[in-house]
């Protein structure tokens, strides 16, 4: 389990995501939160590229500050549809065009994932496919109304009242949410 792999362990997560840390403490884990100050930019449009690359970069401007005992793990989250990145909505405006984009459709969140450790860098990623029920313009309205979409990619929150769009998923809920725990407990199998 993973609270025994890291048992022992001082981790950072290098993220100022309080969803991130929710689900830390959920898996009876505690970390040092440093967010890492990296430049986010889209460099390109490959999703799975794009997160693991910037999870990477997280994990290692978090490195250069810290001893090499410490366990560090950097995470990104995008929301993908139709070949375009949808990030975090700029304003209410953006944010009900992602919304109305996203209503009686799919898309794919994703999640990278990168550990550093003892010189070791190791990363992976998580795709979720999620599918939203058809929304109206008033929904779209009442749910931007509560700011909950503001900081979120694709500017929804699935363990919040955003969580009343989603019809389905196939894939993990914790990707969506923004750490899969899956593919974090199958890289540090890899690692320790």
């Amino acid at each position: 389990m993973i609270h025994n792999l890291l048992k022992g362990k001082e981790i950072i997560l290098a993220s100022a995501s309080p969803r991130r840390k929710e689900i830390f403490q959920m898996m009876g884990l505690s970390a040092l939160q440093m967010p890492a100050h990296i430049d986010e930019n889209n460099f390109c449009n490959n999703p799975r590229k794009l997160v693991i690359t910037h999870a990477e970069n997280k994990a290692l401007a978090i490195r250069k500050a810290v001893d090499n005992d410490y366990l560090i793990v950097g995470s990104d989250t995008i929301v993908f549809q139709n070949s375009e990145i949808l990030e975090k909505p700029e304003n209410k405006f953006q944010a009900a065009e992602f919304l109305t984009r996203l209503s009686g459709t799919h898309h794919y969140v994703y999640t990278g994932i990168a550990i550093s450790y003892k010189n070791q860098l190791h990363s992976g990623y998580e795709k979720t496919k999620v599918f939203f029920r058809d929304l109206t313009a008033f929904e779209i309205e009442e749910y931007i109304n509560t700011k909950e979409p503001m900081d979120k990619a694709g500017a929804y929150g699935i363990q919040g009242l955003g969580s009343q769009f989603v019809k389905k998923i196939s894939g993990c809920y914790f990707n969506v949410m923004g750490f899969p725990v899956y593919r974090f407990y199958k890289l540090l199998e890899e690692i320790l």
